[in-house]
């Protein structure tokens, strides 16, 4: 019997111990989530600040006062415009490339800007 007793003790001390553990960890996960939501608070509120701010700096009214103080320009006059029948001819086409087996190699001939292929490839280079 004592020693049954002596077992119940113990399983009581660290059942105890256990649910002292247990509480200390949640106690830190709880101090965690307040640090965390602090943080959090504070972030939310210099984003606000900052979206203010940029806010402010992209006002068009500052814009325009900032461009009349540190820019010499000149208003639209009527004259700069003129009619589409005075525009320059287009300027003529380059002339073809040379047709070659490497459909890559064509891609990437040095002339071709925007690398899309001028020409139809041909039916077998598929």
């Amino acid at each position: 019997m004592r020693l049954l007793n002596i077992l119940v003790i113990a399983v009581l001390i660290l059942s105890a111990s256990f649910v002292y553990k247990i509480k200390f960890d949640s106690t830190l996960q709880a101090e965690r989530v307040a640090k965390i939501r602090g943080e959090l608070r504070r972030e939310r509120d210099a984003i606000a600040l900052l979206r203010a701010e940029w806010t402010k700096l992209d006002s068009p009214a500052r814009l325009e006062a900032l461009a009349k103080r540190h820019l010499t320009l000149k208003p639209i006059e009527p004259t700069q415009f003129d009619d589409l029948e005075r525009l320059p001819e287009r300027p003529a086409k380059p002339e073809a490339k040379p047709v070659t087996s490497d459909p890559i190699g064509a891609m990437l001939a040095p002339g071709d800007v925007t690398g899309t292929v001028s020409r139809p490839m041909p039916q077998g280079a598929r």
